[in-house]
């Protein structure tokens, strides 16, 4: 019993220690053959299919995403290789 207990507390502390690394971060990626109205749906919908993506807005007046992600789950490489895949290469504006 001892060492189900030891176990489940060492393996709560693992998970709680990775959370405490993990980060809420927010990224601007400039956006690429948005054409019409439609193509900003698209855009989000490629983002959000994304693990870790909790929130993407897309301006097709602006041509960008607004993407906020786990970075423990996600990176600006797969948020850019999901819009690349549907067809709308991006890339972070800088």
């Amino acid at each position: 019993m001892t060492k189900l207990l030891v176990s489940a507390a060492v393996a709560l502390s693992v998970v709680g220690a990775s959370a405490a690394f993990a980060a809420e971060k927010t990224v601007t990626l400039a956006v690429k053959n948005m054409y019409c109205d439609a193509c900003p749906l698209i855009v989000r919908k490629s983002l959000e299919s994304v693990s870790g993506v909790s929130r993407a807005v897309v301006s097709y007046k602006d041509k960008t995403a607004v993407v906020i992600y786990d970075d423990a789950r996600a990176d600006v490489s797969a948020l850019t290789r999901a819009t690349t895949n549907a067809g709308y290469p991006s890339a972070p504006k800088g």
